[in-house]
């Protein structure tokens, strides 16, 4: 037989085997995504928690060290992907700016592409899919919300959740819970209300919507507030929790005094209602761009002797806060980094701005810079021992602002002075850091942590990296040969546990050589 054709056939027929697997999913119900199990990852944190731990435990720190590609998938695409795959009934569902693609997760085999070209929002990267049942639930950067089916992409409807001629833009991985599918916007160049939106997931009419700040034009009040990184949930106070952004103007606080609520802040929705149950406020009247939208992690556990239910975040102002979820009450905050723009920690557990530290026409040397101690990159909890992980950028940066820049959009400038990329893992109990890890300059991958003792990540080099979890020492890598922006995850199929990373345009499946 010719070879060549040889092969055309056995392709054609996984793919056959895939579309044929597709047509007998039963996609995501309620209780998938309440427990998830090994052979899925239906949601972008993995579960509900933001923890992103994994009870797998095939791949350990003595055996790490013979992982070997199983398969790879390329997009054929400049753009880099930064999304988190979801991975259902044997698929895998990832994106990037106006696409979807549907791999099968045991071969690497494309199933079906879907393509959306928009000329309009900002193409600065997409998170991924949700899916509920057998749909799919995309936003485009021209901000609609988008359902399809998952058997072979067809839309099934097709709506704005923003207006993009205001300056809004979508890029986020919706929060599926019950019958809601949850999303927000992003737009802080301009003088926008952030917002997050339920949308009812069979007819994609808007259910409710939590408006972080009043409309724009308000007398001394604020703008800005987006949600743009996917929150997290807990099933039994019926909460879901989310980070919202910056206020506007940016930098330049005078026309908008106080702290201007609810910007830089974490708030506790009711997902059936919408209403705001509590919020907590990490930076207080920000003027130097630091998003609150770092994921907010979900831990139960003992805090200082007590059972508590927690909620943790590494913030991209440079602080790590440990609060009670129930309340929004905070038990501890302390800096993971260096930080010189707050006075103290005020009774409420938040840091107090140093008015010195404001931008202004001389400039202001601020730790950490304008891109934050971490950012969008996802951190992981570790449950086996207590070590909170994030890849932090240590830096200082220098910001700038007058009476010419006005009060729209950014309204001053800023410039990077130093920084560095580190794994940094942190003690939840004290704030002090059990370990570190250099990672280069620039570092974007999130990070993945395991039952087995391992964790996953990515330096700036492009290289995949397997540490111990107990010591951040190297156990295994691999070169990619590109940027990492997105977030290893792990599942397991016919026995065999897969580690899937991506770079550039390219995702990789790691597993185990079959005996």
């Amino acid at each position: 037989m010719n070879v060549k054709k040889h092969f055309a056939a056995l392709a054609t027929l996984t793919a056959l085997l895939a579309t044929a697997q597709l047509s007998r999913a039963q996609g995501v119900s309620n209780p998938m995504l309440l427990h998830p199990p090994a052979n899925s990852w239906p949601t972008y944190h993995g579960d509900y928690s933001g923890r992103r731990h994994s009870s797998l435990t095939q791949i350990t720190p003595q055996n790490v060290k013979n992982l070997s590609l199983a398969w790879a998938f390329q997009t054929g695409q400049n753009a880099t992907i930064k999304s988190s795959p979801l991975l259902v009934d044997g698929i895998i569902y990832f994106t990037v700016p106006d696409n979807i693609w549907a791999i099968d997760a045991r071969s690497g085999h494309k199933i079906w592409h879907f393509e959306h070209p928009t000329k309009q929002g900002d193409h600065i990267g997409q998170r991924g899919v949700a899916m509920y049942k057998s749909y799919l639930y995309f936003l485009s950067p021209d901000a609609h919300l988008i359902s399809l089916n998952a058997s072979d992409a067809s839309v099934r409807w097709d709506v704005p959740v923003a207006d993009v001629s205001e300056g809004y833009w979508t890029t986020m991985s919706p929060l599926i819970i019950g019958n809601h599918v949850l999303v927000g916007a992003s737009g802080d160049m301009d003088n926008l209300t952030g917002y997050i939106r339920s949308v009812d997931p069979e007819t994609g009419e808007t259910q409710w919507q939590w408006n972080s700040t009043p409309p724009a034009g308000t007398p001394h009040e604020t703008t800005g507030g987006m949600a743009w990184v996917t929150g997290t949930y807990d099933p039994d106070l019926n909460l879901t929790y989310w980070g919202t952004g910056n206020p506007t103007p940016v930098l330049n606080g005078q026309p908008r005094p106080g702290d201007d609520l609810y910007t830089c802040s974490i708030v506790a929705l009711n997902p059936d209602t919408g209403k705001l149950v509590w919020a907590f406020q990490p930076s207080p009247h920000d003027t130097h761009d630091w998003d609150a939208v770092e994921v907010p992690v979900l831990v139960d556990g003992d805090f200082h002797g007590e059972p508590r239910k927690m909620l943790m975040q590494t913030s991209r102002n440079g602080y790590f806060f440990v609060l009670d979820r129930t309340n929004g009450k905070s038990l501890f905050t302390a800096p993971y980094g260096p930080v010189n723009w707050a006075l103290g920690i005020d009774a409420q557990g938040r840091p107090i701005p140093n008015p010195a530290k404001e931008p202004a026409p001389d400039g202001r040397l601020v730790a950490p810079d304008e891109g934050g101690l971490t950012n969008f990159r996802s951190p992981s909890f570790d449950l086996k021992t207590g070590s909170f992980i994030v890849n932090a950028s240590p830096s200082y940066g220098i910001y700038f602002a007058k009476q010419a820049d006005g009060a729209y959009g950014w309204a001053g400038a800023d410039y990077g002075v130093w920084d560095k990329s580190v794994l940094e893992a942190i003690d939840y109990q004290t704030g002090k850091l059990r370990w570190t890890h250099e990672l280069g300059h620039g570092a974007g991958s999130g990070v993945l942590t395991t039952d087995a003792g391992l964790t996953f990540t990515g330096d700036s080099s492009g290289n995949f990296l397997a540490l111990d979890s107990a010591d951040g020492k190297t156990l295994w890598h691999a070169g990619s040969g590109a940027r990492i922006e997105s977030s290893p995850l792990t599942y397991e199929l016919d026995g065999r546990q897969y580690i899937v990373t991506s770079s550039g345009g390219v995702v990789f499946a790691w597993a185990l050589p079959q005996p």
